[in-house]
């Protein structure tokens, strides 16, 4: 008796289980990326879209505060004609319901980070839209080079994307790039920081065809486009200064002053030590002229370039 008690009770706990661990599973959770893609462009060909639209889909998602949210946003606004609300609505994006609402036993287009999709896959969806000539540059550029989903960057379903606001734009960047992150916390940065610059007023997070996913031709234009005090022309030119003004600075932050990669005389000796007082070695800082107050500048204080008559040594 005691014997079919504990069979009875060992079988209710498993089946309870079972039955709790598997609500959360999904018919399409066996299924490999390559397959549950293959699926969705097969529902794609078939076109069988909701006669209902969303509402079809919000009989059983109305509840989701994170679904319902996508009425706060642009994506949905059922009065703007760009807006996916206005066209095929839920499935503008997540694809045909077919038979998804019978069961949800068909895969639906989903952009979380955990999804099988591949970051191709969801991005095709985005650029159905979005493809003017801001994403012409993507497909060769570091983001999409490195597999990054346009999902793993905007919110889509929220009152306004992070990412383009002002003020939690560069919260977003440094999420990946903690490198930056930790350059533009240091003594001699921009005003990164108190989200006074973005990092997006210099890189193009969509792509470019310049380096480094810069939004300008090159680094010095880049720079030029706030420093225009140091675009010259100038009489007497510094030839790293017009090569590229990294030679000197490090444009996320630097524990030197005003963000050099290396403190003066130190920096000026890299490419100024074979001759003259250059070379002269600084034993102590603070001991002559060679190592105090800015070094080098305390007499050359031209440093990017002069259009002085007699300023050939950059010293007025």
């Amino acid at each position: 008796m005691m014997e079919r008690k504990i069979a009875k009770l060992v079988l209710g706990v498993v089946f309870i289980l079972t039955t709790s661990f598997s609500v959360h599973a999904v018919p399409w959770d066996d299924l490999t990326s390559k397959q549950l893609e293959d699926k969705l462009v097969s529902k794609f060909n078939e076109g069988e879209y909701s006669k209902k639209g969303a509402d079809s889909c919000l009989a059983c998602h109305k509840k989701s505060a994170l679904v319902m949210s996508i009425f706060d946003g642009v994506h949905g606004q059922m009065n703007n004609h760009s807006s996916p609300m206005a066209g095929l609505q839920c499935e503008a994006c997540h694809g045909p319901q077919g038979t998804h609402n019978k069961g949800g036993k068909e895969p639906m287009i989903s952009f979380g980070s955990n999804g099988k999709l591949s970051a191709a896959a969801k991005n095709t969806v985005c650029q159905g839209c979005h493809n003017d000539s801001k994403q012409m540059a993507w497909h060769n550029g570091a983001h999409n080079l490195s597999e990054i989903a346009c999902s793993d960057c905007h919110v889509i379903h929220a009152a306004t994307d992070p990412v383009l606001d002002q003020l939690t734009t560069n919260e977003a960047c440094t999420s990946c790039h903690s490198k930056e992150k930790a350059d533009m916390n240091k003594r001699s940065s921009h005003p990164l920081k108190w989200n006074q610059m973005t990092c997006i007023d210099c890189h193009s997070p969509h792509g470019s065809m310049n380096e480094s996913s810069l939004s300008q031709p090159s680094i010095n234009e880049t720079c030029y486009s706030c420093h225009a005090e140091k675009r010259g022309p100038f009489l007497w030119e510094h030839a790293p200064v017009t090569e590229n003004c990294i030679n000197c600075h490090n444009p996320h932050g630097s524990v030197n002053e005003n963000l050099m990669s290396s403190r003066a005389p130190q920096l000026c000796q890299q490419c100024h030590a074979p001759n003259g007082h250059a070379s002269r070695l600084v034993s102590e800082l603070g001991e002559d002229v060679f190592g105090s107050g800015q070094g080098c500048m305390n007499c050359h204080s031209q440093i990017h370039g002069s259009n002085h008559p007699a300023g050939s040594m950059l010293q007025r």
